[in-house]
């Protein structure tokens, strides 16, 4: 009790500030009402992989899902890969800024927390190589507030990245979904028949897809997918 005491004081003196326009923010959010209310929403989109659609469209699986399921369950992301999420995302990710990781990671935690809980999440791994020169794994920070405030076990060992795939950023879909087979192995034996994988954001989907096989092939009854942000299709 002591402790929450000063916690509530500590915030009414030195509040945080917005990591988006810098205003005082009380509490642990790190985002200013103003600046919340302007996230972008992925409000209507594929109940199957999540892709944003137009409203008319939403709620029915996307033509790529009817011609080709995914081989996930389903996939959920609570925003748009645009301003201001791609550049909170993208100074997470290549910026050290952690506490960016904090703010996404609670935002989700209160989105997802009305949903059916897995038994573990299971952050999309970085290869060995990767993790040493960036020094942390984006997925693993965002989920460790969500597991925190879900009471979802993380399991960060399970599934490993073996092969150092040439960075996504900028290859065509194709040539993503070639550079990522037989990227991912499961060691060990995964007891759990329902995981969430979790990844910072979904471009065409192809990491967490072939993630997903892999996890299938160990055994793993039901598989979705919880991801920060999604970006629209630009072709192929």
């Amino acid at each position: 009790m002591v402790n929450k005491w000063s916690y509530n004081i500590q915030s009414l003196l030195y509040p945080g500030h917005c990591v988006l326009c810098g205003e005082s923010c009380p509490g642990d959010r790190d985002l200013c009402d103003g600046c919340f209310t302007i996230l972008p929403r992925n409000l209507h989109s594929c109940p199957r992989c999540a892709l944003p659609l137009p409203e008319r469209a939403a709620n029915r699986p996307c033509g790529d899902c009817q011609k080709r399921p995914p081989p996930f369950d389903r996939c959920l992301a609570p925003l748009h890969y645009r301003h201001p999420v791609d550049y909170l995302l993208t100074r997470l990710k290549f910026h050290q800024k952690l506490a960016n990781a904090r703010l996404l990671g609670n935002l989700m935690a209160h989105w997802l927390r009305s949903v059916e809980p897995p038994e573990l999440i299971i952050p999309v791994p970085l290869h060995p190589a990767r993790l040493r020169e960036r020094g942390y794994n984006q997925a693993l920070e965002l989920a460790r507030p969500i597991g925190k405030r879900l009471g979802i076990a993380i399991d960060s060992r399970s599934c490993r990245r073996v092969v150092a795939t040439a960075p996504q950023t900028g290859l065509s879909a194709k040539q993503r979904h070639t550079n990522l087979r037989n990227a991912f192995a499961v060691t060990g034996q995964l007891k759990a028949r329902h995981v969430a994988i979790l990844d910072d954001v979904i471009t065409t989907g192809h990491t967490v897809e072939e993630m997903a096989r892999t996890l299938r092939r160990a055994g793993v009854a039901r598989i979705d997918v919880w991801a920060c942000a999604r970006a629209p299709r630009h072709g192929r």
